[in-house]
């Protein structure tokens, strides 16, 4: 197929499109059913969920230490883009109220 044939669609997630009628009932059915028996053995796992309220929420006080980080995990925060110091410490953050909540 030619470039010229190609469609390209964007979609805006603040205006998604109408749901068929079958959609409609579809999602019904799956509302109606229990948790445990649905199946979810297709989704995708979402790592980086666990993250998203710890990144919504940083903190402003912040106090400068040297700190010593594996090579790989440094990495990994600068390649997700730039704040990445920010998004280290919500984790960090997130893992203390973690245990925080547990230690209760």
């Amino acid at each position: 197929m030619s470039k010229n044939n190609t469609v390209k669609l964007r979609l805006d997630p603040q205006r998604p499109p109408p749901l068929t009628q079958a959609q409609k009932s579809r999602l019904s059915a799956l509302a109606a059913l229990p948790d445990d028996q649905i199946d979810t053995s297709d989704a995708p796992s979402r790592l980086d969920a666990v993250w998203m309220k710890a990144a919504e929420q940083l903190p402003h006080t912040k106090k400068q230490i040297t700190l010593r980080i594996d090579a790989e995990v440094l990495d990994f925060f600068k390649d997700s883009g730039k704040r990445y110091q920010s998004r280290m410490n919500a984790v960090l953050r997130s893992y203390v109220e973690a245990h925080k909540a547990h230690a209760k």
